[in-house]
């Protein structure tokens, strides 16, 4: 008790560092998280459609997964240097793999007899994707989402460690102090922003699912 009550004396003393570092963290992984996007829905999509290279192509981004976060942020240090940009390419590829992965299963999951009788009514290849393809595999997608949307809040602590700034701020601060209070002002907010975000796509998940979706 004594520790949150200390905790919650640093953050009073230093408001204006925790919004900071805490807007920064959300620009962070929100950004991340839409460059993952706009990489991991269609190139799913692509591969659910080409088996011979799916796996190929899976096992590649896979490859981001299995290193730990910290070894890709300063596997970029050479080439983009310290800040924000290296921290986002790394989180961004981080994030691309359960999307990507989600994204492939889900449609393979597909019925294709289903997929046979739409095309067999005269719709489009695209048409059959974005109406009938797509909305079936959307719980599959959606929780893909929420995978990597955690995995990027929790690991956008580490970009502290090459000067991206976040709430890993202060738990890198703590621990250089052997302090657990300043830690915690770090630690717990993106622990509850982690937990928001699972809590958000899990609602958004059961309300799809309702009868009319």
């Amino acid at each position: 008790m004594e520790i949150l009550q200390a905790a919650f004396q640093y953050f009073l003393k230093n408001q204006s560092a925790f919004w900071h570092a805490t807007r920064q963290h959300l620009v962070l992984s929100s950004a991340a998280m839409s460059i993952s996007l706009l990489i991991g829905l269609p190139v799913g999509v692509w591969v659910a459609h080409r088996e011979k290279i799916a796996q190929t192509t899976i096992n590649i981004f896979n490859v981001f997964r299995v290193i730990p976060s910290l070894a890709v942020l300063f596997l970029a240090l050479p080439y983009l240097g310290l800040g924000f940009t290296p921290s986002l390419v790394a989180l961004s590829f981080l994030a691309v793999a359960p999307i990507l992965i989600n994204t492939y299963a889900g449609l393979r999951g597909v019925d294709r007899a289903i997929i046979e009788a739409a095309s067999g009514m005269g719709m489009s290849a695209s048409q059959v994707l974005f109406q009938i393809e797509i909305p079936l595999a959307a719980p599959a997608i959606v929780t893909g989402i929420r995978i990597a949307a955690v995995e990027v809040i929790s690991s956008a602590t580490l970009a502290s460690f090459i000067g991206g700034g976040g709430l890993g701020d202060f738990i890198t601060r703590g621990f250089a102090l052997y302090d657990v209070p300043i830690m915690l002002v770090g630690a717990l907010p993106v622990a509850l922003l982690a937990l928001l975000s699972e809590a958000f796509w899990t609602l958004f998940l059961r309300l799809y699912r309702k009868p009319g979706h």
